[in-house]
Formats: structure tokens, C-alpha cells, sequence
């Protein structure tokens, strides 16, 4: 009982992202003449820029965990869903049409989900930072390995 006084599922111990209006208000501060999408991966990145190693390693813990059990994939899209919402809604209030808005932001986030799931594989020297900003290369032309 005490346990759910905290958290609200037990997915919750591990997907629960308190960003997200961190990250919105990153994209938010992105200089409003850039496309959507440039507003949102360099607000995404700016919002790297404060992670510590000490948080870097627990999110590897938690991503791996996350990552090696299909069940909390759920949880996880239902976490990058409110972090989409979050950062639409910021975008619309900038005056971005709202579909707009959308499929932007869910490239970015599919670009982070897709490399935060590969991220526990590799080598401990590969930081959530690097792995983020590797993702969000892919989206701009001519930033692939």
C-alpha cells in the first residue's frame, strides 16, 4: 500500500519521465523562425545538456530493464505519449499547426525510443546523450554512421 502512495503502477517506477515540462519548455526557448521539427531536436538536445553521469547510468539501468521486457513497452509508449502531448501543445501555442506539430514531434521521439532500446546493448562508453543525439542525426540528411 505504501508503494502505491508513490507510484502509481509498478511500470511506473521505470517509465515515469518528471521532463517533460522541461523538455517542452526547451522546444519552446528554439528561435521560432526554424522548421518544427529543427525547434523540437534542438530543444530535445538542449535538454541533454544537464543530464550527469549519475543520472546517465540510472537511465541505463532503467532503459535496459525496460527494453528486456516486452510488457513495459506499453508503459513506455503511454510515458512518450504524455511527453508528445507536452510538447505539442507548446508547439500549437507557438502558433504550429497542430498536425504539424504532431508528426514532428513523434519523429523526434520515435528517433530517441527506437535508439533508447538498442542503448543497453552497447558499449558502457556510449552515453544516453550520444545515443540521443546519433537518433535525432538520422533525421537530418547526411548525419547517419
Amino acid at each position: 500500500m505504501t508503494f502505491f502512495r508513490h507510484f502509481p503502477t509498478k511500470d511506473s517506477v521505470l517509465v515515469t519521465d518528471p521532463y517533460d515540462p522541461l523538455i517542452a519548455e526547451a522546444i519552446a526557448a528554439q528561435p521560432l523562425d526554424l522548421p518544427a521539427l529543427e525547434r523540437v531536436r534542438r530543444g530535445l538536445l538542449a535538454a541533454l545538456d544537464g543530464i550527469t553521469p549519475v543520472e546517465d547510468a540510472t537511465a541505463r539501468r532503467r532503459v535496459a530493464v525496460v527494453a528486456g521486457l516486452p510488457e513495459l513497452r506499453g508503459a513506455l509508449m503511454a510515458s512518450t505519449q504524455a511527453t508528445q502531448d507536452a510538447i505539442v501543445d507548446r508547439l500549437v501555442g507557438q502558433g504550429v499547426d497542430r498536425l504539424d506539430a504532431a508528426v514532428v514531434t513523434a519523429a523526434c521521439l520515435g528517433a530517441i525510443s527506437a535508439a533508447l532500446l538498442v542503448w543497453p546493448r552497447l558499449g558502457d562508453d556510449v552515453t544516453l546523450g550520444s545515443q540521443v543525439r546519433y537518433a535525432l542525426g538520422l533525421l537530418v540528411a547526411g548525419e547517419a554512421r
